[in-house]
């Protein structure tokens, strides 16, 4: 059992991170932009701006939610604190489980300040944009590419995003060819940037009468959606449109009217569909807003001439691979790149994926710190 100088000497040592995040956070500069804000509300007119108003309200959700979490964390802090020299001045050793759980507490809040630190990319404060792919392999790989849609709305859901299904083309007996859809909330891209790429599944096939074992991929694009102000220039020429039919999921989310469009960017062959439950003129709208932030991407990684710091396109291919689901003959879920890994299966596929979300963010700035190293 841990002991009571055990604990008193490793929440001295958060000390440092605390004081870290304070600077990091930039707290007191946050706190007179709450201000500053606040005041911009209280002035006559201020709602007759939309799209003004709304930006100031959004921004000061972000700043209160970060003044409270890391007021949350001072005082977790001083309380564990506290906790512990009551603790040591009554000499009572059973009172020691309740100081651990303090002090972890404390050390858990430190964990998911830094966290949020990371998120600082030009877009991470963006709502994402999720397009999943089918790899070859036909209903096999379909089956894969919806068991995914499933586990990320599942996720998005459970954290307090909102979900905006975006498209949906079914797979041929089952599962899905391909969908887009829309998670919206503080900070959405940034936490999900890393998700990008193919998804490996390995497992008894339920399609196959002789239960052989299969290997199917699905990739997952990410893209920030981008703000009005934003603005990549196309030229109306490289655009190819068409018009269909929606059809989605058996009629559940997909509005089945001739609306859906169909926008192909000639230049860079990139395809965008858009068919959620809006008019033709709304559908079209979409669809090159969408367009505009693959197109951003491409920008930024031809720019860059380094490892994406966005999605991008993604061949569905064994090398290409950033995460392994195994259900046969043992059950692993792994992260190729940074290595986490966990046989809860079952419990990855209903949402919980935030330890590798998590994982794959650090995994990102580290990476970025490495780039940032070598220059």
């Amino acid at each position: 059992m841990i002991t009571i100088d055990e604990l008193k000497a490793k929440l001295g040592g958060m000390k440092t991170a605390v004081d870290d995040l304070r600077d990091a956070l930039s707290i007191e500069a946050s706190e007179k932009r709450l201000a500053e804000l606040e005041h911009q509300m209280t002035m006559p007119g201020f709602y007759d701006d939309q799209d003004r108003s709304q930006k100031i309200i959004s921004e000061m959700g972000e700043v209160k939610n970060k003044l409270e979490r890391f007021g949350k964390l001072s005082t977790q802090y001083e309380e564990a604190e506290t906790l512990l020299e009551m603790i040591e001045e009554e000499n009572d050793p059973a009172l020691a489980a309740e100081g651990e759980e303090a002090v972890n507490g404390v050390e858990k809040a430190i964990d998911e300040l830094q966290l949020m630190t990371m998120l600082n990319g030009e877009y991470d404060h963006n709502n994402a944009i999720l397009t999943f792919h089918a790899g070859t392999g036909g209903t096999e790989a379909q089956d894969w590419a919806e068991m995914l849609y499933r586990m990320y709305t599942r996720w998005a859901e459970a954290h307090g995003y909102s979900v905006e299904v975006l498209d949906v083309l079914d797979g041929d007996e089952a599962g899905i060819k391909s969908a887009s859809m829309m998670v919206k909330g503080p900070n959405a891209y940034g936490m999900l940037k890393s998700e990008h790429g193919v998804h490996r599944l390995v497992r008894i096939s339920p399609f196959d009468a002789n239960a052989r074992r299969q290997t199917s991929f699905s990739s997952l694009e990410v893209m920030p959606e981008l703000d009005n102000n934003i603005n990549i220039e196309i030229n109306p020429a490289d655009i190819e449109m068409q018009v269909y039919r929606s059809s989605g999921a058996g009629g559940q989310h997909i509005n089945k009217t001739s609306s859906a469009i169909r926008v192909t960017h000639l230049p860079t062959g990139i395809t965008v569909n858009m068919q959620d439950e809006k008019s033709q003129i709304q559908n079209r709208a979409s669809a090159m807003a969408v367009l505009q932030s693959r197109l951003l991407v491409l920008r930024h990684e031809e720019e860059a001439k380094k490892k994406k710091e966005l999605a991008g396109d993604i061949k569905a291919s064994w090398g290409d691979q950033m995460r392994s689901y195994v259900l046969h003959p043992y059950q692993m879920v792994k992260d190729l790149r940074t290595g986490y890994e966990t046989s809860q299966t079952q419990a990855v596929f209903d949402g919980d994926i935030n330890a590798f979300i998590e994982a794959g963010i650090r995994w990102r700035h580290e990476q970025r710190r490495a780039a940032e190293t070598e220059e």
